[in-house]
């Protein structure tokens, strides 16, 4: 299958009611551009010198998310047009958005990012410490909105592990949905997107299955 037949492909298995992020990391402007072409709105990047090139070589209406680590010296270059910031995993990184937000004069979208897995090379809250940040520390954010969560399994071949950590992650979810009007469950990756979505993933990272051969 070429490019486009990948990502259609892809696209197919995604349910109504899930966004499907294609993750173009390491990929090229004319790679991205054919996956726009066929109808993708949403990419994912997780460096942001990268992300600042093709940003600048590709349609506006590309709707950017920062998925990977985010150092905090690199935010202001992101804060004038990121979409969601999905990797959102340290009070001080809350601090500096909310600091480059306010400069550029606008709320900019998060999702906390929560450690599920079972590896230490892992970024994230606990469930503890998010519990904190939903419920003491967040609304001291004025150019910050949460609008989900933001979790990555462990990368094993057990799948009912990987199913057990999606669906505590969903359960934490639950609890602040509604008071805090979250819209984004941001789950799964190529590996595991579909039990992802079996355990209530409403945002999935699909980056290899539609960019590599």
């Amino acid at each position: 299958m070429n490019l486009t037949e990948r990502y259609i492909s892809v696209k197919n298995t995604i349910p109504q009611g899930v966004e499907l992020v294609a993750v173009s990391k390491m990929h090229s402007v004319e790679e991205i551009k054919t996956v726009y072409d066929a109808g993708q709105c949403s990419f994912g990047e997780n460096k942001v010198m990268e992300l600042i090139e093709k940003k600048d070589l590709l349609p506006g209406d590309i709707q950017w998310h920062l998925i990977g680590h985010l150092q905090t010296n690199k935010v202001k270059y992101i804060a004038p047009f990121v979409h969601l910031i999905q990797s959102l995993d340290s009070v001080k990184l809350a601090e500096e958005i909310d600091k480059q937000a306010k400069k550029c004069n606008r709320v900019i979208n998060c999702l906390l990012e929560v450690y599920i897995a079972s590896e230490e090379t892992k970024f994230g809250f606990s469930f503890n410490e998010a519990e904190d940040f939903l419920n003491t520390k967040l609304a001291s954010f004025t150019n910050i909105r949460i609008t989900g969560l933001m979790g990555m399994a462990t990368n094993t071949v057990d799948q009912e592990q990987v199913r057990k950590e999606f669906r505590s992650l969903n359960e934490f979810y639950k609890k602040y949905e509604k008071a805090l009007n979250l819209t984004h469950l941001s789950m799964g990756m190529t590996n595991d997107y579909k039990i992802a979505i079996e355990e209530g993933s409403t945002m999935v990272r699909v980056g290899s299955a539609i960019f590599n051969q």
